[in-house]
């Protein structure tokens, strides 16, 4: 032990005795200033303490009577030990959980369970549906409004030729009236429809191996960058690898003037060697027939 735990203790030792021998010297002043205690209140005392003594003494003695009366009581009349009839032993057979039932815990653990499963199980079927089912009217796989004939006739001038409709994935150019009469005996009726109005709709997909066909500003053509297959302004099969002009959707003008692309229909493209415009390359090609 450090000799500053020992001075410690000893301090507290120390003021602890001087504590106990202040307490001891004031009790003694006091007793000494108060004199003396009379006869009569010692006697009155001792009376006081031999009643006490009596009354508890009176206590125990009942207490003993009472807890004698309880133990009797519980023993009876009799403690003789009657031996039970001998029962035959049946082998123990295990309960059935149907016949038992569930506990409330299983019940609601299980229903949750189930509703969960239920609820991702119809959700999923629901989105699965509506992605392979196309919608009737708006976005790509159902009717796309590209606007008044007018406006899309003017977006054609402005696209130099091109019209790009990005919600139909399509692209809308002017078809010839002049034409029209090769057309007949090309296209189907559905594809007629918008030709005779002096517009056609292709599919931005190159029936090659599906990359985006972008137009050529100075060709006048579709040209593919992917492997170089090239068509003419109405994506009839010019050059290249693709095995038949650009599909097409058919698309229909409205009582209001409003062309409406049906893009849940694809249409395939013309075969090769059609050519019902004559167009030729108005300018430098952007890319070389047949490059990768």
């Amino acid at each position: 032990m450090s000799t500053a735990a020992i001075i410690a203790i000893a301090i507290a030792v120390v003021v602890v005795l001087g504590g106990l021998a202040f307490l001891t010297l004031a009790r003694r002043s006091d007793v000494r200033g108060a004199g003396a205690l009379s006869a009569e209140t010692l006697e009155r005392d001792r009376a006081q303490r031999a009643a006490q003594d009596e009354e508890a003494s009176e206590l125990v003695e009942s207490a003993a009577v009472a807890e004698a009366a309880g133990v009797a009581a519980r023993k009876g009349p009799s403690t003789d030990i009657v031996k039970a009839d001998d029962a035959d032993i049946v082998a123990w057979t295990p309960p059935d959980p149907e016949v038992v039932g569930v506990s409330r815990r299983q019940f609601f653990n299980r229903a949750t369970v189930t509703l969960m499963s239920a609820g991702i199980g119809a959700f999923a079927a629901a989105a699965f549906v509506a992605f392979l089912w196309p919608s009737g009217t708006g976005g790509f796989g159902g009717t796309v409004n590209a606007g008044r004939l007018g406006a899309v006739r003017d977006g054609i001038d402005l696209g130099g030729g091109f019209l790009y409709v990005p919600e139909a994935r399509s692209w809308i150019t002017a078809y010839p009236e002049a034409s029209l009469p090769l057309a007949e005996g090309v296209y189907p009726e559905n594809i007629l429809v918008s030709m005779r109005e002096g517009i056609t709709v292709l599919s931005q997909t190159c029936p090659h191996l599906g990359c985006r066909v972008p137009e050529c500003a100075t060709s006048q053509w579709f040209e593919c960058q992917c492997h170089g297959s090239q068509y003419n302004r109405a994506g009839e099969h010019k050059a290249g690898p693709a095995p038949r002009g650009m599909d097409r959707y058919p698309a229909t003008i409205s009582a209001s003037q409003e062309v409406l692309i049906d893009t849940g229909t694809l249409v395939p493209g013309p075969a090769i060697g059609t050519n019902t415009t004559g167009q030729e390359a108005e300018g430098p090609h952007c890319t070389s027939e047949g490059s990768h």
